[in-house]
């Protein structure tokens, strides 16, 4: 039976993504309902009032995942309004809705934000049209191996609810190509630069930050930081804190503010805007057939709202080349599905523009996994496979990935190094299934950098995941490889504190694979010797777990179970736990090492030493900050 309110209903599409994928996803079933002459509107959450959730409007939800079950940054306020208690389990009475999640099941928290968002929205009265779809990275074509059958499943049962919103039926897609025609934006060339020449800044700093300011206000990229850098970082220092037979590379760097003065706190992370290949652009530029000394602007095709609400005809124009080396990931990132089906459009060669369709076709699915994401083609790599094609700038401006800043862990404390911020960079190297070599963009950068350069680096700061413990709290600290970083701040700045009076026992479960990547190996000993921070007459202690230094593997999770009646004392002491490190097994097997030693010093059942460790997480006293 149609819904009577069916008349006013149109779709809305609402999505919260911490990397892309959410939005590449929601995207994409706007542009099949589109398809579908269906009226559709796709919005980022923090763009909507939740408040407009009962009107009656049919809501897809489309969630990702983050670290160890969080929300996205995005969603925060409107979880936080969804779990308000004077809402009625009648509140969204009448509303359809579908969530469609985006996760790892590598993680011990799985899908855990679209879980928790299907059980809230029913809780409130909304009815589900379909079951809740589960997209899984770790599936042979990642999450659209789960989103296209989700989706056609969807469409049929909003056709069987409001038939009004398909006039062609659900399945019936339109056969004319005029969505393809226009993309969301459209580029001005000028023929003259603009008057904010670098002679008019007096520092380079302020020139770039002035560039990456009006960079981004152009495009149409989605950034997590706001638009021009909290401030600019001058390196001073990169070391090795590993040898050459370990086979890998990990460095400490140490930067310096050239701009405004550093604001951070312990466990704080920051985010760095690395810099392109110039040879990539220029390469880039050319196979694009572009003038790289033009001056342009970008503006939002009328009606588009993506860009917010900025005003871009008072933007100045800026260099092309400038633009792409800003906001356009060219050499590193991997274009997403959506960009091959518009390649096709451009290709004059018939057998480039067959492949290209087939990519783009549920049927190539598992083929263009493989080919692009497993293999990490880039965009530059993909445009040279196919030389027919030459895509128009306003698409490649709105289909190449957005240069995004990487996020490191801070690794000082500010209190005791005023105007710096030290980070442990572990440089990134893998090999794809046809053994092509990849290497992090950031990380080699920065690894290529040395002091005497005077490179200016962009850097905005932000609140970690591990809050920063007041003195007196006793803290154990569990941090294996580069997830020592965070906790080298804590160390150095309880160290500090000290000083001027007692502070709390700090118990610290560090681990590598040898002592040839022992990171940090005499900033620890030098803590846990004498009476300081981590010695066990003052009730912590630092233990080191070597994986590989022995025939059988000892990991953090061993060490702690050899120091259970340590850690039992200092939880009975109201201590706080912090995790660091591998998102892999690392969490888990940390959590259940806890709830064994809770139940052994305890005495309590295994199932009650879970609830104890549920109950630190609610008072806010176990944390976990783990990355992929």
């Amino acid at each position: 039976m149609e819904d009577d309110k069916s008349e006013n209903k149109k779709l809305l599409i609402l999505y919260a993504s911490e990397t892309g994928n959410a939005m590449d996803a929601a995207e994409r079933l706007g542009r099949e309902a589109e398809r579908r002459r269906c009226p559709v509107t796709v919005l980022s959450i923090d763009e909507y009032d939740p408040e407009n959730l009962p009107l009656g409007e049919t809501v897809i939800f489309v969630v990702s995942t983050t670290g160890q079950g969080d929300v996205p940054g995005a969603m925060k306020g409107f979880w936080r309004f969804l779990l308000q208690r004077n809402l009625s389990k009648q509140w969204l009475e009448g509303v359809d809705y579908a969530v469609f999640g985006l996760g790892d099941s590598s993680y011990q928290k799985y899908n855990f934000v679209a879980k928790k968002l299907d059980k809230r929205l029913l809780d409130l009265g909304a009815r589900a049209l379909v079951e809740r779809g589960l997209g899984d990275d770790q599936h042979p074509s990642g999450y659209e191996g789960a989103l296209d059958p989700w989706m056609s499943n969807l469409w049929n049962a909003l056709y069987q609810k409001a038939p009004i919103l398909f006039p062609n039926g659900p399945n019936l897609v339109v056969s004319d190509h005029h969505w393809v025609d226009q993309p969301k934006i459209e580029i001005t060339y000028h023929d003259v630069g603009n008057k904010n020449s670098r002679s008019s800044y007096s520092t380079d700093f302020e020139y770039l930050e002035e560039q990456i300011e009006r960079a981004r206000l152009m495009s149409p990229g989605k950034f997590s930081s706001n638009m021009k850098p909290d401030c600019s970082l001058k390196m001073i220092k990169n070391c090795s804190l590993t040898t050459a037979e370990c086979g890998k590379d990990v460095r400490h760097l140490e930067f310096e503010a050239v701009s405004s003065c550093i604001e951070y706190e312990v466990g704080d992370y920051v985010e760095l805007l690395p810099g392109q290949d110039p040879d990539a652009v220029d390469t880039f530029i050319k196979r694009c057939n572009l003038n790289p000394e033009t001056y342009i602007s970008v503006l939002p095709r009328a009606k588009e709202t993506d860009f917010g609400d900025t005003n871009h005809s008072l933007i100045a124009p800026m260099k092309l080349k400038t633009f792409v080396e800003l906001t356009m990931d060219v050499a590193s990132a991997s274009p997403r599905r959506y960009f091959f089906e518009i390649m096709s459009n451009f290709a004059s060669a018939e057998h480039e523009k067959e492949r290209l369709l087939y990519f783009a076709s549920p049927e190539g699915r598992d083929d263009l996994y493989q080919y692009n994401q497993k293999e990490r083609r880039t965009v530059l790599e993909v445009l040279e496979d196919f030389p027919s094609v030459q895509m128009p700038f306003e698409w490649l401006v709105q289909l190449v990935p957005p240069l995004k800043p990487r996020a490191f862990s801070i690794s000082s404390s500010s209190l005791v190094h005023p105007n710096q911020v030290h980070l442990t960079v572990s440089v990134v190297s893998w090999t794809t299934p046809y053994k092509r070599k990849r290497n992090g963009l950031c990380s080699t950068w920065l690894a290529g950098l040395y002091p005497q350069q005077g490179i200016v680096i962009p850097a905005w700061f932000h609140k970690g995941s591990l809050p920063s413990p007041a003195p007196a709290l006793p803290v154990i600290l569990i941090g294996p490889g580069t997830g020592c970083a965070p906790f080298r701040g804590f160390v150095e700045e309880r160290a500090l504190q000290r000083k001027s009076g007692p502070t709390a026992p700090v118990l610290f479960f560090f681990g590598c694979r040898t002592k040839d990547d022992f990171l940090y190996r005499d900033f620890w000993l030098s803590h846990r010797a004498n009476g300081g921070v981590l010695s066990e007459e003052n009730g912590g202690g630092f233990y080191v777990a070597f994986s590989r230094e022995q025939p059988k593997k000892v990991y953090v999770q061993h060490k702690m179970r050899e120091q259970s009646m340590r850690i039992w004392n200092l939880l009975s002491q109201g201590a706080a736990v912090y995790v660091a490190g591998s998102a892999d097994k690392m969490p888990s097997d940390v959590m259940s090492a806890l709830e064994e030693i809770i139940s052994m010093e305890s005495g309590a059942t295994k199932e009650a030493a879970g609830k104890w460790i549920r109950a630190l997480e609610k008072a806010g006293k176990y944390h976990v900050e783990s990355w992929s």
